[in-house]
């Protein structure tokens, strides 16, 4: 990962595409601190997240959470439904002892189901049901932000949709910031205000959604895009470019002499930049 930076307003969901190993987790990872990046700075409601002391940190950590792709390892098998979303509440002291229950099951309404999962144990769910749970323990705190991490990619077609509509629904009551993370193309058109595109660690594409996707400048967004409109899930990986230049020369068919030298950096206004030498505008 190298140089990825953007902003996100409060209310926004950023869309995060890229094909498999592009660095979309690692950016996920380093944003929650579940790895402390190497250099760069993280801003967060005003905080330097990266230089704060963990017990620093903490205090903030309810504004911040993650939902991982699949529900089933990120859920304690051992614990009930009512255990794994009253954990975040109590860490944080966000309720009293006696009204856990109660609050656990405004929650569990919230992501549309009812108090009979209470009792229910991951494996007693099925894939949908496991990630409503999952959003319901990270929306418990009231985060401002969340960080959805390939949230749909392991369910069923049909109830990927719930999902994408329960995310929708969540940013509209509560005005949440939200970081989308995806390989899918259309499921970042449909959710995502700006959308990010990554390739190999790096940003070579960003901006608001329907421009960028209208109007696609870089050859790997448009390789994506032409990849995501066939059966072909992902399109096929190459070499890549160590060094100098562009990281997707080897790939690229519009490819020119000043492209093996010349390290593309993100340019162009706000509602669409773009990394890449041939298009300096």
């Amino acid at each position: 990962m190298d140089s990825v930076s953007f902003e996100l307003e409060q209310g926004q969901t950023l869309g995060l595409v890229g094909e498999s190993g592009c660095g979309k987790s690692t950016v996920a990872k380093c944003i929650t601190m579940l790895e402390k990046p190497d250099d760069g700075r993280i801003f967060f409601m005003g905080h330097d997240w990266v230089r704060m002391r963990e017990r620093e940190r903490k205090g903030l950590r309810k504004e911040m959470q993650i939902i991982f792709q699949d529900p089933f390892s990120s859920l304690n098998p051992r614990k009930r439904v009512l255990d794994c979303i009253a954990e975040p509440l109590v860490t944080h002291h966000l309720v009293e002892k006696g009204a856990v229950t109660e609050r656990v099951g405004q929650v569990l309404r919230s992501v549309g189901l009812d108090e009979d999962f209470l009792e229910k144990y991951p494996h007693e769910m099925s894939g949908g049901q496991r990630q409503r749970v999952a959003i319901g323990r990270a929306l418990a705190t009231s985060p401002s932000f969340i960080v959805a991490d390939e949230p749909v990619s392991s369910l069923d077609v049909s109830v990927q949709a719930q999902i994408i509509n329960l995310f929708l629904d969540i940013r509209e009551r509560f005005r949440i910031s939200m970081l989308f993370i995806s390989h899918d193309l259309n499921i970042v058109r449909f959710i995502s205000d700006r959308t990010m595109v990554m390739y190999h660690g790096k940003v070579v594409e960003m901006g608001e959604t329907e421009e960028l996707f209208s109007h696609p400048s870089h050859p790997y967004t448009r390789l994506l895009m032409n990849a995501s409109s066939t059966v072909q899930a992902e399109p096929e990986g190459g070499s890549v470019r160590s060094g100098e230049g562009c990281a997707f020369l080897e790939r690229c068919g519009e490819r020119k002499e000043l492209c093996e030298n010349d390290l593309p950096l993100l340019r162009g206004p706000a509602h669409h930049q773009v990394a890449c030498v041939l298009r300096k505008e």
